[in-house]
């Protein structure tokens, strides 16, 4: 939804950062802090005055797990380069003691039932805890476990020592030691006995519990010598160790972890191996394993192509991965990567020992990174944009409103409000299946519950509701009968958030599903059992054309093509939370982290069978929204404010991020069936489409995305334009707007038709765009009004525009060059437009003037992050500047935006769909000229007896002269200037590894077309950010669900947004500033979604990459892929663009070589 992002860098005060579900690295303050202390103990020249010896790389790495993707990560970079903070994440302890005279033979005698040893427990950022404990032993301070001690040929580290602390010891031996890990050794303390173990030996032990305590690791070390590592003149001694995961450098699990090493010699007839060894981890084992038979068929024979060859076959068999682990095939594809990637270049054209350009020993990927990877994550990047005087204060990059204080953390979010005298806390009881009969629920923690919380609570006269829309209502709990996996059964309370937790968490719910239908999970299912919502017909978008006549008219055809796209989570900072109090009267205060306070007051008053006259619902800032915070907060207030009518007591919840992620659902997943036709020059004549969505088990406002759909699958000109959309009713958890509901799927359907096409015709992608562009009359004939005049179809402008500033052909024809050249890397470009039509909707607003001048601003949206204050406060402070008395420039500093608040601003409605900060800016508009005209006609009179007039002298005169200093409104948009198209293109290059399915995003190049911005620095985040979430959505992160329909990616471990690592190197934006629109508030146009669309740019240049492989591979096997079509899936994660690459492309490159040898 409309720009629904924090633009802080970190807001320390945030409560999610130490959610028990998030992973530790999720503080990345500490991560920054750590890095700067760390800097200042390397041995580097002293910097100038002012700054440390943090270097940008340390700095952009020590935020890698930052997930504040708001601004898309660019800003947090530039701060992170010029400061940092204090200590090592590993360092922050929870609930810990026993740290003073710590020793280890005065380790305590415990109950592991009862007590948790811990070293940080950062742990349970994966490892989650199924037993809870109240206390927790930290270990970190026993000096036997957390030093770092080097012996002869041996290094002995403390289990405590924190990985950051390892690699700066190791900085400082200042030598090139070669550690080999493989020959470790690990000492246990079971009781008072020690035992030594070798590391082999340790792995296949059971998994030590709570009885046993690590205590060191001693790691064997090599001296180097002339020669590498080893003592023998014709020898040498190599290492590597290779990782393949989502994340470079963010938190994220390995899909494959490897350390090989290897002694080779040199003789007459070529290099041998003398030994080897190969260790493999994190594939979907207990434990990591040796591949001892490859060690074994290597050893003593000389290297060759046919060696290697066999030697991958007999690794892809060995590594096997257990049953249930997901993308087994792309692992075992990994381990045959990593060992070609480590041997192949041993040997040279003529078999003799060959040096590879990065030194030895090294942990980077030779193959792939023929130049060595660039130390910085993020390169220079250009953001343009123009600020206009004319309306002064608007226009200008101010300072976003509240920015200082959510930095430092001392902004106000619901659950940083005090909980008041005898406050509960509550955690939901969600269903794990689709539909089933809920027989019984059985608590384990009976103890620690006040009270449990269903449908059997609701006032007499009260409904069952949690959601209501125009489309219908959703139950707040489920009766009897569950209708998905994830919708609220019961509401536990209990006198602390973890005691409410762990009893939801823990509670055991007797299903019962006899006699009942088999549930509906997938939208074929649906279609048979013709299960769906209706759309009204006002919502049904019209049809352009005549689709046979156009498929007549066409050279060519493609008939139903199938695409599937997926859902994708919001993953906002703070998760959904309230704070629910009972007021005198029956009446009943909500604090909710809410986009739609109003819609929560009605469903509230309608549960508890109240007016909405009894219930206060107030919210002061959300902590990011993307439309999850709309309507799926409701069911969360009400809940708590269910509980608190119960139990007379104030009731809070902050919902944990998997119950969050479960329960909230995210975008519609959709089923799309496209028939095309065209002529030879690739002019489309005719489409049409066939799309399922999946709407879940409720309306929520599905109905709605239909309609946005086709605003932007109508970018291009397409002849003659049918579809044909259901809207399906399924046994899922309902699906809600996301931002850029329907739009974005929309403008990559568009994107894969033209591509389709293209390919077909053996054309360039880019032409046939071009050739698809709309003229004004055929924009007109499709969008009708909303085309706007001629002057507004800036499209061909930026589409120009973006062609020179982003140099595209050379890049083209420096990419064609580098695609020729490289083997096992490829490169990709894409340049792709977007049109997104927005909506105004009527929004309240009152400003008023106190007895000091200054001034106070209430508005029907809400503060989401994305900078509604600020332009609201620049709108107040330009409209009261017309009375021109002195010092209204300074006006900016005097204006106040105040919380939304129910009862004291009515019809509020829903902040949403990008245009609720210009609403709300004419809204304020409205009232400012009412006051304005009150003022001059009295500025003239006190002039005259004055002589000249300041702003506070005035508003005095008017209290003494009973002006009335308060005004409000109700902007109401005419029907000529309600909806608007926005123009934007993007250029995006990435660069995909054949070896890993790994994707660089490079650079991007985006224009963006806001008007006349009200304020460029916000918009600016604003686009960035949109982008960075659409990359998520196209490339990174998977909604994995079980055959229940049951989310299974639920915690941050499981599902990755982007991060700094995997966001484009360089990020280049301009806003341009199209100038003056008539219809528009002070010609501004919305940047909350329609950036979002463009991240579909990545994706094309992703595919235009993998085409490039896949050539390459039909070559090797001495076929023609000039006529292939592929499907590149959304998201394209690396087992998504490697399979496409070739699971076995390793092979077949050596079999390649062996054919002409």
């Amino acid at each position: 939804m409309s720009g629904d992002h924090l633009w802080c860098s970190k807001r320390a005060g945030l409560p999610t950062v130490t959610n028990s579900d998030d992973p530790p690295a999720f503080d990345d303050n500490n991560d920054r802090r750590s890095a700067l202390v760390n800097s200042d103990k390397i041995h580097r020249p002293e910097p100038a005055s002012g700054l440390s010896k943090l270097t940008a790389s340390e700095a952009e790495k020590s935020i890698s797990g930052n997930l504040c993707r708001c601004t898309g990560y660019r800003p947090i970079a530039d701060v992170c380069k010029s400061f940092a903070a204090d200590v090592d994440m590993e360092d922050l302890g929870l609930n810990s003691f026993w740290k003073k005279d710590a020793k280890l033979h005065k380790l305590p005698f415990y109950d592991p039932k009862q007590l948790k040893l811990v070293a940080g427990n950062t742990g349970t950022g994966y490892y989650k805890e199924t037993e809870y404990y109240n206390r927790y032993i930290d270990l970190r301070f026993i000096p036997d476990l957390s030093t770092i001690r080097k012996t002869g040929s041996q290094i002995e580290i403390g289990a405590t020592v924190s990985i950051s602390e390892l690699i700066l010891a190791l900085e400082e031996e200042n030598n090139n030691d070669l550690i080999l890990g493989v020959r470790s050794k690990v000492t246990i303390l079971t009781g008072v006995k020690k035992e030594i173990l070798t590391l082999e030996e340790f792995l296949e032990k059971p998994a030590l519990d709570s009885r046993h305590v690590l205590l060191s690791v001693v790691i064997p070390s090599l001296k180097p010598t002339e020669n590498g590592y080893s003592e023998h003149i014709k020898t040498k001694l190599l290492f590597e160790t290779y990782r393949a995961s989502p994340r470079p450098l963010g938190n994220a699990l390995a899909y494959l972890n490897a350390a090989f090493l290897a002694e080779i010699c040199n003789g007459d007839d070529g290099v041998v191996i003398n030994r080897i060894r190969l260790a493999f981890g994190s594939f979907g084992v207990k434990h990591a394993i040796r591949a001892s038979k490859v060690e074994n068929y290597l050893v003593g024979k000389k290297l060759s192509v046919n060696l290697i060859y066999e030697a991958v076959k007999l690794l892809r068999a060995a590594i096997s991965p257990e049953n249930g682990t997901s993308h087994p095939a792309y692992r075992s594809s990994l381990a045959v990567s990593f060992l070609f990637d480590f041997l192949f270049p041993i040997v040279d054209v003529d078999g003799r020992l060959h040096t590879p350009p990065c030194d030895y020993p090294g942990t980077g990927s030779r193959l792939t990174n023929d130049d060595c990877e660039r130390m910085t994550l993020l390169s220079s990047a250009k953001q343009l944009i123009e600020s206009s005087h004319e309306n002064y204060p608007v226009g200008e990059p101010v300072i976003k409103s509240g920015a200082a204080i959510q930095a430092s953390g001392e902004a106000i979010y619901v659950d940083d409000i005090p909980s008041p005298l005898g406050c509960l806390h509550g955690a939901f009881i969600y269903s794990t299946k689709p539909l089933a009969r809920v027989k019984n629920i059985k608590l384990k923690c009976e103890n620690d519950v006040n009270s449990i919380v269903t449908f059997q609570d609701i006032p007499k006269g009260g409904d069952n509701i949690g959601i209501k829309t125009g489309f219908g209502p959703e139950p707040l709990f489920c009766n009897e009968l569950t209708q998905c996996t994830g919708q609220a059964i019961a509401f536990v309370v209990a006198e602390t958030q973890k005691d409410a937790d762990v009893a939801a968490d823990t509670a055991i719910v007797d299903y019962d599903v006899e006699g009942l239908e088999p549930p509906i999970l997938t939208v074929e299912q649906a279609v048979e059992k013709s299960s769906f919502f209706e759309v009204p017909s006002f919502l049904y978008p019209s049809q352009v054309g005549e689709f046979s006549k156009g498929m007549a008219e066409s050279d060519h055809q493609i008939y139903s093509v199938e695409i599937r796209l997926p859902s994708q989570y919001y993953f906002y900072m703070e998760t959904q939370t309230t704070l629910a109090i009972p007021d005198e009267d029956n009446c009943m205060v909500v604090y909710s982290s809410i986009q739609a306070p109003e819609y929560a007051q009605g469903v509230i008053a309608r549960c508890l069978n109240i007016p909405e006259h009894n219930v206060r619902v107030i919210t002061r800032r959300v902590g990011g929204g993307f439309g999850g915070k709309a309507m799926k907060a409701m069911p969360v207030a009400t809940a708590c404010a269910l509980a608190a009518y119960k139990l007379r007591r104030p009731v809070r919840t902050y919902v944990n991020r998997k119950t969050d992620m479960i329960m909230t659902a995210g975008r519609h997943p959709m089923k799309i069936n496209y028939t095309v036709g065209f002529k030879s020059n690739g002019k489309i004549t005719a489409l049409h489409l066939d799309i399922l969505i999946n709407a879940g088990m409720s309306p929520d406002v599905s109905p709605i995305i239909p309609w946005h759909m086709v605003g932007s699958l109508k970018k291009y000109n397409f002849g003659a334009f049918t579809f044909d959309f259901k809207v399906c009713k399924t046994n899922h958890s309902s699906k809600s707007a996301m931002r850029a509901p329907g739009e974005v799927q929309a403008s990559f359907i568009a994107e894969a038709v033209i591509e389709h096409v293209a390919s077909r015709l053996s054309l360039d992608v880019g032409l046939v765009r071009e050739m698809n562009f709309h003229s004004f009359d055929s924009l007109k004939l499709f969008y009708g009004n909303t085309a706007g005049e001629p002057s507004e179809y800036t499209l061909p402008i930026i589409w120009d525009k973006l062609m020179k500033s982003s140099n595209f052909e050379y890049r083209v024809e420096m990419i064609n060059k580098f695609n020729k050249n490289n083997i096992w890397r490829k490169k990709g470009i894409s340049r792709i437009p977007i049109l997104q039509d927005v909506s105004l909707r009527p929004t309240p607003g009152k400003v008023s003037i106190l007895n000091d001048g200054s001034v106070v601003v209430e508005v029907g949206g809400i503060e989401l992050g994305q900078g509604l204050w600020t332009k609201v406060k620049q709108m107040t402070a330009y409209c009261l500047s017309a009375v021109q008395c002195d010092g209204v420039r300074g006006l900016l500093e005097k204006v106040r935006v105040l919380q939304a608040d129910t009862l004291s601003m009515v019809q509020g409605g829903l902040t949403a769909g990008s245009t609720t900060s210009e609403a709300s800016c004419e809204a304020v508009r409205l009232c400012c000229d009412v006051l304005v005209a009150r003022l001059v006609s009295l500025k003239e009179k006190v002039k005259e007896q004055t002589g000249s007039v300041s702003w506070e002298l005035l508003i005095r005169h008017a209290n003494m002269h009973s002006v009335n200093l308060s005004a409000s409104s109700f902007f109401v948009p005419e029907s000529a200037s309600m909806r608007y198209i926005n123009y934007g293109a993007a250029v995006s290059e990435v660069e995909v590894n054949l070896l890993t399915g790994e994707t660089k995003i490079l650079q991007t190049d985006i224009i963006y077309d806001c008007g006349q911005s009200l304020n460029p620095a916000v918009d600016l985040g604003q686009i960035e950010g949109a982008f960075v979430q659409g990359i998520g959505f196209f490339m990174t992160e998977e909604y994995l669900t079980n055959a229940d329909g049951l989310l299974v990616a639920d915690s941050t471990w499981t599902y990755k947004i982007p991060t700094i690592d995997t966001i484009p190197k360089q990020l280049n934006v301009q806003i341009l500033n199209s100038g003056h629109h008539k219809n528009r508030v002070l010609s501004s146009k919305a940047s909350g979604e329609p950036p979002l669309l463009l991240a579909a740019s990545v994706h094309c240049a992703t595919r235009a990459a993998i085409k490039e492989a896949r050539n390459q591979l039909f070559s090797w096997n001495g076929l023609d892929a000039l006529d292939s079509f592929f499907q590149l899936d959304v998201p394209a994660t690396m087992p998504v663009v490697k399979t496409l690459c070739g699971l076995d492309n390793v092979e077949f490159y050596l079999q390649s070589l062996l054919s002409r040898s």
